[in-house]
């Protein structure tokens, strides 16, 4: 019982009423980008811009974006889309803090788009499984786009649409990622930032569906 209990959790949202309390200082962090040295939380440069994109372990999610190159300023991982304030990763898991595990991208426009940012969010994973990727299952692993700009928000929701008529044509299933303004981002534990760089040899749980993510028409490259 206690296993079906715990299992039902990770498989619902919770309500502020049923979500961990947290805390009201932040966790402790890295101060630096582990690859590119980069200050994580800032200043960032004048003129970039920053995308929060959920798309299953953190871990594999951050690297896929550190490694697009020098349009991309800084990477960190967090958590998002959630009730409870300043989580811890073990709280996270449980279920029970509604967040999402999520990175928080920040790039500069002039060398590459959002349009193209979303590209390399959609072929990284699978956004049609709802609250799992592959073997990782529970609410934290859901697929997310938290638009910071309202312009964003539009050319997410016309990326959304081209990639729906792209998975729709290789027969493949209806996208169930949520997109919504940005909540506040936790940065998570040093420990996670990069964590794949740190070790190599990690877990990485992401796959896409080999389905190639068109640019939504009317949007230009970076």
């Amino acid at each position: 019982m206690y296993l079906i209990d715990v299992f039902k959790k990770k498989l619902n949202l919770p309500g502020p009423a049923d979500a961990l309390p947290g805390r009201s200082e932040p966790l402790p962090t890295a101060s630096h980008h582990f690859v590119n040295s980069h200050a994580l939380k800032g200043p960032y440069p004048d003129g970039f811009e920053r995308a929060i994109l959920g798309l299953g372990c953190f871990w594999g999610a951050e690297r896929k974006f550190w490694q697009i190159g020098d349009a991309v300023w800084v990477t960190a991982v967090g958590y998002a889309g959630g009730v409870t304030p300043n989580a811890t990763y073990q709280e996270v898991c449980t279920g029970m803090t509604g967040h999402t595990e999520a990175v928080l991208v920040v790039f500069d426009p002039a060398k590459i788009s959002y349009a193209e940012i979303l590209k390399t969010f959609w072929e990284s994973h699978d956004p049609t499984q709802g609250y799992r990727q592959g073997n990782d299952v529970g609410t934290q692993y859901r697929s997310a786009i938290y638009t910071t700009t309202p312009e964003q928000a539009e050319i997410a929701a016309a990326s959304r649409d081209a990639y729906q008529a792209a998975l729709k044509a290789r027969g493949l299933g209806d996208i169930t990622t949520e997109i919504a303004a940005e909540p506040p981002f936790y940065f998570a534990e040093g420990l996670h930032q990069q964590y794949l760089a740190k070790n190599p040899n990690g877990y990485c749980g992401l796959g896409g569906t080999g389905v190639s993510c068109p640019l939504p028409t009317g949007v230009a490259a970076g």
